[in-house]
């Protein structure tokens, strides 16, 4: 039996059933480690003895035959960015970032609370923004494994951890997910806390989680989905039957909406094929749309909120430590610093009526399709890739998810990204599962 091809679900089951230990499942893992690890570097900190410690007490527990969290006894990877009290969290940069960091989030409480283990820390682009890490493309040690989320999407996409936690302000999840050939998914906007990750935008921070099955995202996020009175941007949102959601037959086929977007003419040819391709096979079910004339102002609206809430939140760094920032984030704060007080507020007003405009798509279509990214992961490590197919999403904090579907240049992976309406993650979920059946 190879463990780490197995589903997350399975995995439960097996602990549960007693055919399997946490030490058994944390030893395969820590092997792909020892295996792929120099080569993709995904991890800025993994400690094999304390995960099997956690792993050896998993099992304690197990055997006492107590009542077991939905995650016991799996590992999770996590992204450098999310404070954890017993190991360090250094967000891509050598500058000291604060006592914040040195507690457990939120969310970590959430997961050792379903009986997960915290495996480490994985890489991330310099303060979750664009300047890379040292993370490879598990698929071609030559490309980049798209950014911010580098090393979460890396480790999952080559067997070295079943799950992992990643961040979006742009495309940080969906991208790299796409690269790396596994399923990223974005919830709406305020139904994971941010409370005890690195904050870059307020309005535009989104967590999220990589799986190699649209399943295993699900029962991750049923656990992290919980309103949070640190996170006022969180709300009460039940998860009861989001499970039940994944599983259920669409008594009519679902429809969708294909984007190419105003970008279709970054993508490489072979990745225009492909698209092509999925679009024809299911022409009974999507229909292609131009995207809304204002998808334009969102991108410049974005970058406007993006760069000034980086300038405040950074501004001390920017004063004490300007030259161990990378050019990027200079230029980025720099330019934060200029967009006037009117500016900042035209683009928090427009995330409002550029949303009100597009939900009217989502009544009668049951999802958005557009591409996940522009084309397959770019050759080089200095850049961790465009957002530009991934910007719009974030700045309406509606749900989105890359399904590994495609291949383009050289067989490397190519994702379908589906978007729904606010608070639709349950059908965001359920057609998305549907669309990886189909695919199968």
């Amino acid at each position: 039996m190879d463990i780490s091809s197995l589903t997350v679900r399975e995995l439960v089951k097996k602990i549960k059933n007693g055919k399997l230990t946490s030490v058994e499942i944390c030893k395969t893992y820590i092997q792909k480690i020892n295996k792929f690890e120099k080569n993709i570097k995904a991890w800025v900190y993994f400690d094999k003895k304390n995960l099997l410690a956690k792993a050896a007490q998993s099992d304690y527990l197990t055997s006492l035959g107590k009542p077991l969290g939905p995650l016991h006894g799996i590992p999770v990877a996590i992204k450098d960015i999310v404070g954890t009290a017993d190991m360090p969290t250094k967000c891509g940069t050598k500058i000291k970032i604060g006592k914040l960091l040195s507690k457990n989030a939120k969310i970590i409480d959430l997961l050792v609370s379903a009986g997960a283990i915290i495996m480490g820390k994985t890489a991330t682009a310099e303060l979750a923004y664009l300047s890379p890490p040292a993370t490879r493309n598990p698929h071609d040690y030559a490309r980049t494994p798209g950014g911010s989320s580098s090393g979460s999407a890396a480790a999952v996409a080559s067997y070295m951890a079943p799950l992992s936690i990643g961040s979006q302000t742009g495309g940080s999840i969906i991208r790299p997910a796409s690269y790396c050939g596994v399923v990223g998914y974005k919830p709406t906007y305020g139904l994971i806390s941010r409370n005890g990750v690195l904050k870059t935008s307020n309005k535009l921070d989104h967590i999220g989680v990589f799986g190699k099955f649209v399943d295993d995202v699900a029962l991750l996020a049923k656990v992290l989905i919980k309103k949070d009175l640190k996170d006022p941007a969180t709300i009460d949102y039940s998860t009861k039957n989001i499970l039940i959601e994944t599983k259920k037959i669409f008594l009519n086929k679902p429809k969708f909406i294909f984007y190419k977007t105003d970008f279709w003419r970054l993508i490489d040819n072979k990745s225009k094929e492909s698209f092509e391709y999925f679009i024809k096979s299911f022409k009974k079910n999507i229909e292609v749309f131009d995207v809304p004339p204002y998808f334009k102002d969102i991108h410049m609206y974005h970058r406007i909120i993006h760069e000034t809430d980086l300038a405040n939140n950074f501004k001390i760094y920017y004063k004490k430590f300007r030259t161990k920032l990378s050019k990027h984030m200079q230029i980025a704060i720099k330019n934060g610093i200029t967009h006037s007080a009117k500016d900042y507020s035209k683009a928090i007003d427009f995330i409002r009526k550029s949303y009100e405009s597009h939900k009217r798509f989502f009544k009668n279509y049951d999802s958005v399709m557009s591409p996940s990214s522009a084309g397959v992961a770019p050759l080089g490590l200095k850049s961790t890739g465009t957002p530009d197919f991934n910007r719009v999403w974030s700045y309406l904090g509606t749900p989105c998810i890359s399904l590994p579907l495609l291949k383009g240049e050289k067989n490397l992976p190519l994702g379908v990204q589906l978007i729904t309406d606010r608070y639709e993650d349950h059908k965001l979920l359920k057609v998305t599962k549907w669309l990886e059946k189909e695919c199968s």
